[in-house]
């Protein structure tokens, strides 16, 4: 593999931990957008073959855009390989689909996800908020994502998917165990009886979750509601429904992404807060810009770092001759910092316009729950403007071990 004029590890998780590495991240775009990045042993994970990282924000469009050239599919959307029996499994997610299977899974499964059905809980959704930040107002501090923000998303996904009260805690296990994986204090690491670590999302790992789905959606199937998972079973296109193995990974997706993206973008939202005191005031002092305000924090801390594609053919990128079958990780938190599309982007403005942030992706994957993930953000941050003087750092945060999610697991405030 040809050398990078620029040496920055961006890959190690272990550096995300102390925050998003944006002086290196800096570099790469300026000097090497497209690098080449080693994928070393990390733990008890074993070592990869390596991987292009791509930084500028172009860049990162165009191969969110381009399924054609950069597969979802080939390798799946992690930058660690799964096995190679676990990729056929893995490939049954429309995350890890191409168009057209992509396309017709997406046709199938979007109706679903209705601005009807999602606005029938925006009531529920600000009455929760509320009374979780009223349950701490007391004691004027707190740990943000332990007794706020971990536990507002968990319960708004399980009324959208039509969870029983009783079994909403699976959702935050599962979470963990597969997005907190590689920090030492968040998740779990399963082993095979060789000593070996067992990928999160390979079908040993998650033989509970989708046991638990398939009694769901068979519960649903006698008692319909009105919420997703219903929907999911019902849904129909030309006569065409979901397959059993498609709705299950429709869960696995939905209780790990329409979970640990908004648990990640509330806490990052206040500390992008906190860290900017005038700008906090500003809001205060003026709640209509809150929604531009949420646009912002999405760009200021997008909740997913990377996302991974695997070129189908050789192709030329950011002046780098890339090699069908090479991995291609696309920098998220990298292209929101891009001088070239962002006026001073390291300026925190609640007023930027155009804000056009790739936090919820773009082409065919644009995220299906993003309608969702705003309507909950806009819910707290209503409350949280309301019910709050102006909070400042009780502590140092915590961010997770991760170089996929962009985890808050500590935010010590008072006020």
């Amino acid at each position: 593999m040809s050398t990078s004029p620029v040496t920055e590890n961006v890959f190690d998780p272990r550096i995300f931990a102390r925050g998003v590495p944006h002086e290196a991240l800096r570099r790469l775009r300026e000097h090497d957008p497209v690098s080449w990045q080693e994928e070393h042993e990390v733990g008890i994970w074993p070592a990869g073959p390596g991987y292009w990282a791509v930084t500028r924000y172009d860049d990162v469009r165009h191969v969110l855009r381009s399924p054609a050239d950069f597969s979802s599919s080939l390798g799946a959307t992690q930058i660690r390989d799964p096995a190679p029996a676990d990729l056929p499994f893995i490939r049954r997610m429309i995350l890890n689909m191409d168009p057209p299977e992509q396309v017709r899974l997406r046709t199938l499964v979007t109706g679903a996800f209705t601005r009807r059905r999602l606005e029938r809980f925006a009531g529920t959704v600000r009455e929760r908020a509320a009374a979780l930040l009223d349950a701490v107002l007391a004691d004027r501090r707190c740990d943000l994502p332990r007794d706020v923000t971990d536990d507002l998303p968990l319960q708004n996904l399980a009324d959208l998917l039509g969870v029983p009260a009783a079994d909403r805690a699976l959702l935050l296990e599962w979470t963990n165990r597969v997005i907190g994986y590689q920090d030492p204090e968040h998740g779990t690491v399963l082993t095979d009886a060789d000593g070996n670590p067992v990928n999160p999302r390979s079908p040993a790992a998650l033989q509970d979750m989708f046991d638990y789905a398939e009694h769901l959606a068979e519960a649903k199937r006698r008692d319909p509601a009105d919420d997703v998972l219903t929907a999911l079973v019902e849904a129909e296109v030309d006569g065409e429904k979901l397959t059993d193995a498609e709705l299950k990974m429709f869960f696995f997706l939905l209780v790990v992404a329409g979970n640990d993206t908004v648990r990640s973008a509330l806490p990052g939202g206040v500390l992008a807060l906190v860290e900017h005191p005038a700008e906090y005031a500003r809001l205060r002092a003026d709640p209509a810009l809150l929604p531009g305000a949420i646009e912002e924090m999405l760009r200021w801390h997008p909740p997913v770092l990377t996302f991974r594609r695997t070129a189908t053919r050789d192709v030329e990128l950011g002046g780098r001759r890339i090699a069908a079958g090479d991995k291609v990780v696309v920098y998220h938190v990298s292209a929101h910092f891009d001088e070239r599309r962002f006026a001073d982007p390291f300026r925190f403005d609640l007023a930027r316009s155009p804000n056009d942030h790739v936090a919820f992706g773009q082409g065919p994957h644009l995220c299906l729950g993003a309608m969702f993930a705003r309507m909950q953000l806009r819910a707290f941050f209503t409350e949280f403007l309301a019910r709050l003087p102006q909070v400042e750092l009780d502590g140092e945060p915590r961010r997770l071990t991760s170089n996929f999610i962009n985890g808050i697991t500590r935010l010590p405030l008072r006020w």
